[in-house]
């Protein structure tokens, strides 16, 4: 009787959690406090609903780092699922700025009566793209070559380059987010002020966010790092950050091609 509850396979079988249904909960207030921020001017609603995701999001990832760390229920298997789960995560953000993207080339090469049928718009100054976009590309292209140093570096066993070209990566990916909100505060236009403006906004500040959550994702892992965490075979914790970051640099390479620059 004592093997009856024995465990035989490679697969991890996930104990009961709160934290999905509280996590999505808190989305679902988050989402309705932000229509209600945009309606009546009530932001209340929607940092009640962004505190309860930021709480379920670091219960459920502590939860998920224990059982990669200390219960070893990664097995190789289970790392392939992750791996699998990250790829898919990633395509449906790429699916969501496609949607962006869709919009602005649609205004682009169908301008209509609104903006005169002009694109742009003629009370649109454009940003400069040889700028400050350009500082950031170059600034994102750094940070892309600097995370992949560090990825090399830990399956070498170099631990020390690794958390030091992490570093590096955050301290860039913060400066990116610096250089941007500088970017927006002395641009000429506001969102609303057209459909130019709209799409600009949503796609290059929905980028900007990304690239925020992406940042925090790495900071996570430098964290971890210093703690012991990540072995040259089993990483995934950081490898899905690398990912992450550097499908943020392909989706700014677009953006600035098209966007700031107009090569489409």
């Amino acid at each position: 009787m004592s093997g009856a509850h024995e465990k035989n396979h490679e697969y991890h079988i996930i104990d009961p959690s709160p934290w999905p249904i509280i996590t999505s909960v808190g989305a679902f207030i988050m989402a309705f406090g932000a229509m209600m921020a945009m309606h009546f001017e009530i932001m209340s609603v929607f940092y009640v609903g962004t505190a309860i995701v930021l709480y379920g999001a670091y219960s459920w990832w502590a939860d998920v780092i224990d059982e990669g760390e200390n219960k070893g229920d990664h097995t190789p298997i289970v790392q392939l699922g992750l791996r699998y789960g990250m790829f898919l995560f990633i395509i449906s953000e790429v699916m969501f700025f496609v949607a962006w993207f869709w919009a602005y080339f649609n205004a682009s090469i169908f301008p209509g009566e609104g903006i005169d049928y002009m694109w742009p718009p003629a009370d649109i100054e454009l940003l400069d793209a040889w700028h400050l976009p350009l500082v950031n590309t170059m600034i994102l292209l750094i940070s892309g070559a600097t995370v992949t140093w560090a990825h090399h570096s830990l399956v070498e066993g170099d631990r020390k380059t690794f958390k030091m070209m992490l570093l590096f990566t955050i301290l860039l990916g913060a400066t990116f987010t610096g250089v941007q909100l500088y970017e927006y505060s002395h641009a000429t236009f506001g969102f609303d002020q057209n459909i130019y403006s709209s799409a600009f906004y949503m796609a290059t500040g929905f980028h900007g966010v990304h690239v925020f959550i992406g940042t925090i994702f790495l900071l996570v892992a430098l964290i971890r790092a210093m703690k012991g965490h990540f072995k040259p075979d089993h990483h995934f914790g950081f490898e899905a950050a690398a990912w992450y970051w550097h499908f943020v640099d392909v989706v700014w390479l677009v953006l600035f091609a098209c966007i700031y620059i107009g090569l489409y």
